[in-house]
């Protein structure tokens, strides 16, 4: 077959660009398609007045050794900071104050975050029988059953806010939160596994670090996607990818226009690095079962504010990472970043600069208010939370109406239908974050996975 490129990856979002940058490593020919006039998706790192703030994710989660091989091949890895010690402290609000979540079993006993009520339940954990296998339960019933009312209003839906800004009663716990439904399976309990897994890391040195903490770059998280972007060389932008068609002799086609002109490509195989909804209307025509199950899979809308004080005009020390804000208290943020106090360098010394969140599936109605509307909003929770006397010197909002793909019950069987495309449409993959995590880490670890499955298939090896 006769093609321009080995690989085609219509979406040049984090996980299209690392897993065009693992096949570039292996020598393969491979193009970048992105819609947008830049590549890197909600990464993006905004500068302003001597100030730094992110529009999409703030930090990474040092969870795993391919995040930092990734950096040393992109050689960035000397760009990394770390976030500060007092970032290790995260509070919750309750009672309309912020309040700091425990960080071991044995401050829990003494935190005030939690009744002695809930305290005791915690302790009970071990005993509750684990659910059948291949139950798809929501995260709230799995919490509910495991740990109590109380533990789910206070520390996992704000938490589930803070990640998927979701529904815990809507999220699937096997779908969202794999890890926790395996070690119910394996051990019979959260707390027996926590204790297993502790004591099998201390065993086993090469395990023993299994996760790190969260870091940034010196010039923001824009640092990896634009190396990346680099690195690959060949990303064109302003693309809008409109077919994608396999033929009788087994190369694909891709069409769709730059700036009102044709664009035609030809490739042994694509990836598919775009949100759901728009992969369904790619596959429309080829799979018409998976582009169902795509457009099932529903995303949160988010407002991001990056807001700069003056540091005298705020009470609270925000010696910490920031808070996130339980249903239960009825606010009208979701949490906000301290960015001044995670990485050094964010703002002056005499300056606070906070990163809020509205909206998620909590707050849907979040698109029809006006920047105004939010600004004011977000200034009275502020005020009323972390003491702010005076008004901001400036505000950035940034809105992303489809912003995390939310795994909601049901998530694996659409999956399926996904995967089953793939295999009835030789040299179709997709990659991107509605499957194997949202996190910049997750993201990673699937373009990772996905550059050495198509590299195999180019070679026409089988699947690993």
């Amino acid at each position: 077959m006769q093609t321009d490129v080995d690989v085609l990856i219509i979406g040049g979002g984090l996980s299209g660009l690392a897993a065009a940058f693992g096949l570039a490593r292996q020598r393969t020919a491979v193009e970048v398609l992105e819609a947008a006039a830049r590549a890197g998706g909600v990464i993006g790192t905004v500068h302003r007045d001597g100030a730094l703030y992110e529009t999409g994710p703030n930090s990474v989660l040092d969870a795993t050794p391919l995040i930092n091989e990734l950096l040393d091949a992109l050689g960035i890895r000397n760009e990394r900071v770390e976030a500060s010690t007092v970032a290790a402290t995260r509070y919750i609000v309750r009672g309309g104050a912020l309040v700091p979540l425990p960080t071991s079993p044995g401050a829990l006993l003494t935190s005030p975050a939690f009744s002695l009520g809930a305290k005791f339940r915690v302790w009970r954990e071990p005993f509750v029988a684990p659910a059948p296998a291949d139950a798809d339960e929501s995260v709230a019933t799995f919490f509910r059953r495991r740990l109590g009312q109380e533990i789910l209003d206070f520390a996992v839906d704000p938490f589930v806010a803070g990640v998927y800004a979701g529904d815990p009663d809507r999220l699937s716990l096997p779908a969202a939160f794999p890890r926790l439904h395996a070690l119910e399976q394996k051990h019979g309990s959260l707390i027996k596994g926590q204790f297993e897994s502790a004591r099998e890391r201390r065993q086993n040195a090469a395990g023993a670090r299994q996760s790190g903490g969260s870091f940034s770059f010196r010039a923001g998280m824009q640092t990896l996607t634009d190396a990346l972007a680099r690195a690959v060389g060949r990303v064109t932008t302003n693309v809008r990818v409109q077919r994608i068609e396999r033929g009788t002799d087994d190369a694909w086609t891709v069409t769709g226009t730059r700036e009102g002109e044709p664009v035609v490509r030809r490739a042994k195989a694509v990836i598919l690095a775009v949100p759901a909804y728009e992969a369904a209307t790619l596959l429309r025509e080829s799979a018409p079962a998976a582009a169902d199950a795509l457009a099932d899979i529903d995303y949160a809308a988010i407002a991001s504010i990056a807001t700069l004080y003056r540091r005298g005009d705020v009470a609270h020390s925000l010696a910490g990472f920031g808070f996130l804000v339980p249903k239960k208290e009825q606010r009208r943020i979701l949490g906000a970043l301290f960015s001044s106090s995670m990485f050094l360098g964010r703002a002056s010394e005499d300056r606070a600069l906070i990163t809020s969140f509205v909206g998620g599936k909590r707050n849907p109605d979040i698109y029809a208010k006006s920047d105004a509307e939010i600004a004011e909003f977000v200034h009275a929770e502020h005020a009323a939370l972390i003491g702010v006397r005076n008004s901001p010197q400036w505000r950035g909002i940034t809105r992303w109406p489809h912003a995390i793909p939310q795994y909601n019950v049901g998530h694996r069987e659409r999956l399926r239908a996904i995967e089953d495309a793939a295999r009835a449409l030789p040299g179709l993959f997709v990659c991107a974050n509605f499957r194997g995590g949202v996190s910049v880490g997750d993201c990673i670890t699937s373009a990772h996975a996905a550059s050495d499955l198509i590299a195999r298939y180019l070679l026409g090896k089988p699947s690993a």
